[in-house]
């Protein structure tokens, strides 16, 4: 997106990017030693066996291959001679892998970034230009070997899960309208353990009508820490204090629920951060809050939550918190949220810290007409700091963008997370349903969403000054 457009599209925020100072006033230049490679690279034609195989093996197969949920098999050379053209074309304009951030502007070192770099985008781009030519078959990489589509995304790199929580089986008939089960399923966990990794995944037909599976942590929790919480939530406390409860147990038990974890296309499980967990006790449950949506034909899923424990003898410092930050739903503007016909809209929300906190993620959250999103921070002394920008968000990809631990926003209390969403309700937006239509807040994937889902976590005030001088003191990247 150009700069005069991004800025046009920022009208009631009282500032431009260019003036927040996150784009530059020329182009974006490339590294000098990026431009090098590029230029050494040009002199070498290149062949699939040698230059593409090995990029597509790292970056294009985890879908593309048989019974994936890539519209076709990219294994091979047989594979992708026929889409080669096609292939030249979504790679320049990125939209393959599926990766939506604005890489001119905010935070873009991430844990689970697949896009392609320059280089691998100009390697594809000159073998197509070249006639896609195979090369020696002895420069293939040998095939790579993927697991089958019900594993869990996680266990790649943490091993099958150590624990699973099963919703009950679902049915969708052929024709209906949209279902949203909410079946609550015990743990069945023997005792308390800390977990550092979860996901939630649906079975492998089941994908096709599993729209998205978000889940709650059902379960007792001890009254001082819960008051606790609610007093730094409310401005009233601190984390220091929820820590000393947390050590200070009263044994008044309240039950409390939380919001857990999510599933929807593109977005994979949650590996928290070192010294970071939640705590799942016996007797505790998971809501199961699903969304299924009828694809013509039947067919039935079982949706499933994994577990991967620290060892017993550890406990974290901090929890994780799930904390949505929207310009819709309950307790937002469910009631002025509103997209007319045949037009472009403009809604923000907010939430401001009541605490010092690490931003763990930045995951944007709208239905069919979204169109861009952004999350900013302002800071307690009104600077502002734009930390990401989608700027062509596809309801098709729920991408979760998880920061790199050492580029998380790390932001003082007080701070205001914003977020800004851009809606297309007209007829030049390819996935709008109907822009005849006025729609309004809604859960079916025809109604509308703006938030963000966010995983924070609240640190001490003295963690906060140690890792903000520790970063200070850092080489600049």
């Amino acid at each position: 997106m150009s700069q005069s457009r991004l800025c046009r599209w920022w009208p009631k925020t009282g500032v431009s990017l260019l003036a927040l100072g996150v784009l530059s006033a020329g182009p974006i230049a490339r590294s000098a030693e990026a431009t090098t490679n590029a230029t050494q690279g040009a002199d070498k034609p290149a062949t699939f066996a040698r230059d593409v195989a090995p990029i597509l093996q790292q970056k294009c197969q985890v879908c593309h291959r048989p019974g994936s949920m890539g519209p076709m098999s990219l294994m091979t050379y047989e594979d992708v001679r026929p889409w080669a053209r096609a292939i030249k074309e979504r790679v320049a304009r990125r939209e393959m892998p599926p990766w939506h951030l604005d890489k001119t502007v905010g935070i873009q070192r991430f844990i689970n970034d697949p896009s392609l770099t320059d280089e691998q985008i100009d390697t594809i781009v000159r073998w197509v230009d070249a006639g896609a030519p195979l090369g020696n078959p002895k420069d293939m990489p040998a095939p790579k070997q993927w697991a089958n589509e019900d594993t869990w995304q996680l266990s790649a790199t943490l091993g099958p899960p150590d624990f699973i929580v099963k919703a009950p089986a679902w049915t969708m008939t052929p024709h209906a309208q949209d279902a949203w089960p909410r079946p609550v399923v015990e743990t069945g966990l023997p005792e308390s353990r800390w977990i550092r990794a979860v996901e939630t995944k649906p079975s492998h037909r089941g994908r096709r009508i599993l729209h998205h599976a978000s889940t709650r942590l059902v379960q007792a929790e001890d009254g001082a820490v819960v008051e606790a919480e609610r007093a730094m939530r409310r401005g009233e406390g601190s984390v220091e204090a929820v820590l000393t409860a947390s050590r200070q147990r009263d044994g008044k038990a309240t039950e409390v629920m939380e919001t857990f974890t999510e599933w929807a296309i593109g977005k994979g499980g949650e590996i928290y951060p070192p010294n970071t967990g939640k705590l799942v006790k016996p007797g505790s449950k998971v809501v199961f809050l699903l969304h299924y949506h009828a694809v013509g034909e039947e067919i039935t899923d079982v949706a499933e939550m994994g577990f991967w424990f620290y060892p017993k003898e550890y406990v974290p410092k901090y929890s994780v918190d799930f904390v949505p930050v929207g310009a819709s739903g309950p307790g937002n503007t469910a009631d002025t949220f509103e997209l007319p016909p045949g037009t472009v809209t403009q809604h923000q929300g907010s939430y401001t810290l009541p605490a010092p906190a690490i931003v763990h993620n930045f995951q944007p959250h709208m239905h069919m007409r979204g169109k861009a999103f952004a999350m900013e921070a302002i800071f307690p002394d009104g600077r502002r700091e734009l930390l990401n920008h989608v700027d062509r968000f596809d309801s098709n990809w729920h991408i979760n963008y998880i920061y790199d631990p050492d580029a998380a926003p790390v932001l003082p209390k007080g701070t205001v997370l914003q977020i800004t969403a851009w809606h297309d309700n007209t007829s030049a937006n390819r996935n709008n349903p109907d822009p005849r239509q006025f729609v309004r807040y809604g859960p079916r994937t025809i109604d509308e969403m703006a938030q963000a889902n966010t995983q924070l976590i609240f640190i001490t005030d003295e963690d906060y000054r140690r890792i903000t001088a520790d970063r200070k003191k850092r080489p600049a990247q």
